[in-house]
């Protein structure tokens, strides 16, 4: 594959909004997404991001605000004269076509010959590893498969911009993983620029450069995987990026960029995040949790235990209300009912805003 596609191509959203008569179901936000980077538009269903996603790709028409695509302003264009390409949640494929004839088709529609339409459908399917595969049909192709030939598809086109919309949600938990591999790597490779839509923070986590959290038609956050796991910005984003325990604390002083903060009978040293004496909520990650003998640190007793092969789970009941852990010591695995005393790690606990 060649062209435009390597480019990778800015998005530019100045004051972008969409309403339904009343309703917002954009508010007017800006947004730039860099050439050749995947952002991942994350959060729950109604927040937003589908719209946003068929605003950029010409197929809802902006009640306010401007984009551009590689320093042109598209606002008023139609879908086709955009130079993106959607790959949509169900792969919307003709059943009656081969794959090679699905994946020539935008080809053809627009002009090219079919020799040279065929040629760069078979490359198409070259770069996303269905070689060979091209004279069969759809409904002989596996989920993941169809997958391909849908990103194929798209790629065939060589869009300054590719769009996904829930792209992995039909395929079952392990084909996930591994097609969210291929869509990162095939993205690296390509240098496009890649705009996608997912309700799955894990999904979000493995491919995005950045991610844009977004809540009631709103950018909530914007940042990298790790700031946004690390460092979120209120309870929402730490409860949506992820497992978080959300507990009751108090900031007791602070001395420079530092908070010394009381989390029951603990205290730990944490960044104040211009959060101010007084009382406070601290997002714990599971994985920071450290379960240690009853007597030491938070007391607590085991509600709930279930083994997960790699790791233990524990529901735990503390003073400070129920808190939820990850343990990879399987051999010392505690029962229901079992005294323990819990300890924080440095890493995975942040002060956030309600």
């Amino acid at each position: 594959m060649t062209g435009r596609g390597k480019s990778g191509a800015e998005v530019r959203l100045d004051g972008i909004g969409k309403r339904y008569g009343q309703v917002a179901a954009v508010k007017p936000l800006d947004l730039v997404i860099q050439g050749g980077t995947l952002v991942t538009l994350l959060g729950p269903s109604g927040c937003g991001k589908t719209t946003l996603l068929r605003m950029i790709a010409g197929l809802e028409t902006p009640s306010e605000g401007t984009i551009r695509i590689a320093g042109r302003d598209v606002t008023r264009l139609s879908a086709g004269e955009r130079d993106v390409s959607l790959v949509f949640q169900s792969y919307a494929l003709f059943p009656h076509m081969t794959v090679a004839e699905n994946v020539a088709y935008g080809l053809v529609s627009s002009g090219m010959g079919r020799r040279a339409a065929a040629e760069r459908a078979d490359a198409a399917l070259v770069s996303v590893g269905l070689e060979g595969l091209g004279q069969r049909l759809p409904s002989e192709l596996s989920g993941g498969q169809q997958q391909r030939v849908a990103v194929a598809r798209a790629l065939v086109l060589e869009p300054a911009v590719l769009l996904f919309d829930e792209p992995l949600s039909n395929l079952d938990a392990r084909l996930r993983r591994r097609m969210r591999d291929d869509i990162r790597e095939l993205q690296q490779r390509l240098g496009v620029t890649v705009v996608y839509v997912t309700h799955d923070q894990s999904e979000a986590l493995a491919v995005s450069d950045r991610i844009v959290v977004m809540r009631n038609a709103e950018i909530a956050q914007t940042g990298t995987p790790v700031e946004l796991y690390e460092l979120p910005a209120d309870i929402f984003v730490a409860g949506f990026m992820g497992e978080a325990n959300i507990l009751p604390a108090r900031i007791a002083a602070i001395d420079g960029a530092s908070a010394r903060v009381e989390i029951g009978p603990l205290t730990v040293q944490m960044p104040h995040r211009d959060l101010a004496v007084g009382p406070a909520s601290v997002a714990v990650r599971p994985e920071a949790v450290r379960i240690g003998p009853p007597g030491s640190g938070l007391p607590a007793t085991v509600r709930r235990a279930a083994y997960m092969g790699a790791v233990m789970e524990y529901t735990l009941d503390s003073a400070v209300g129920p808190v939820f852990a990850v343990s990879h010591d399987v051999d010392g695995a505690l029962p229901a009912g079992a005294a323990a005393g819990l300890t924080l790690a440095r890493r995975g606990v942040v002060l956030v805003r309600s």
